[in-house]
């Protein structure tokens, strides 16, 4: 099973062929800037296909804190998005509160833990949409 900086270094050796399917669902590589540091961080994640865009989900596993990297698409959203050997640069936003239930349940099909994430905090886990610029 790929994770971490292995699931990065193997989906970028082979352009998605290993790490794009991932424990039955699918995977992509989003890359922030630090809100800090000014370095690029890649992080591999959950994604699907919403019409021209594409959805991810910031739920760091139900943890009460947003994951880092979804603070830093806050702080800068200007991003790149990798969907197996395709990279290219996208402006992320979250989901607004009309679009969320929908895109939250395309979400859910792909990773149903999603709904439990959900029920362990008390903060609204984010869906977050990548527009191609």
């Amino acid at each position: 099973m790929l994770f971490g900086a292995q699931h990065i270094e193997r989906y970028l050796a082979t352009d998605g062929q290993e790490g794009h399917d991932w424990q039955g669902t699918t995977a992509a590589l989003l890359t922030t800037k630090g809100r800090r540091t000014g370095k690029q961080h890649t992080t591999p994640l959950i994604y699907q296909q919403y019409g021209d865009t594409y959805l991810v989900v910031a739920s760091k596993g139900g943890a009460p804190q947003p994951p880092e990297w979804f603070l830093n698409l806050e702080a800068n959203p200007e991003v790149e998005f990798q969907v197996w050997g395709e990279r290219f640069k996208a402006r992320a936003r979250t989901a607004t509160a009309a679009e969320k239930p929908d895109m939250w349940r395309v979400m859910a099909a792909a990773w149903p833990a999603y709904d439990d994430y959900q029920k362990k905090t008390s903060r609204e886990i984010p869906v977050v949409v990548l527009e191609r610029v």
